[in-house]
């Protein structure tokens, strides 16, 4: 199974990039991993929320394929704790998907064919992170489901 992280804009934060750099290279040592970056849309100032929504939910659904299972990192999605995550990877890795493809969206959330598209929401918690946390946490996440899986000592330190 290949992993696929979508999300919106550069990390200009440049510790939080090379956190985010190190777990994806650690992450790379269990499933092909891959980060891949929208760019943000221009102009956005003209836009009202529900047109930036349509437009990156847009480039969203443009980047997948028929056989991607979407997953969107949402407020409202099922909250996991990092062993019960571990378990959902499994579960998607025994079920033969291909790529499961994660996506933190825009400032706004998630256009509503986005939230047509998904097959399933994810909550890192009911606080609010700001975009760029949100990136290293879900790949730290994913990182440590794949530990617990394996039975490695990293999940206890």
């Amino acid at each position: 199974m290949n992993i696929k992280l979508l999300t919106i804009g550069k990390t200009d934060n440049k510790n939080l990039q090379s956190l985010i750099d190190e777990y994806t290279k650690r992450l790379g040592f269990y499933v092909k991993f891959d980060l891949e970056i929208i760019p943000d849309i221009k102009n956005v100032k003209n836009l009202s929320e529900a047109q930036q929504k349509e437009k990156e939910g847009e480039l969203i659904l443009s980047k997948l394929t028929p056989t991607d299972q979407l997953i969107l990192l949402d407020e409202n999605g099922k909250e996991f704790s990092s062993v019960g995550f571990s378990e959902f990877l499994q579960k998607k890795m025994n079920a033969g998907i291909k790529t499961l493809v994660f996506v933190i969206g825009g400032p706004y959330g998630f256009s509503e064919k986005v939230y047509k598209a998904s097959q399933g929401k994810v909550s890192l918690s009911q606080m609010t992170f700001s975009h760029q946390m949100v990136r290293l946490f879900v790949i730290e996440q994913i990182y440590r489901g794949f530990t617990i899986l394996r039975n490695e000592p990293y999940h206890h330190h």
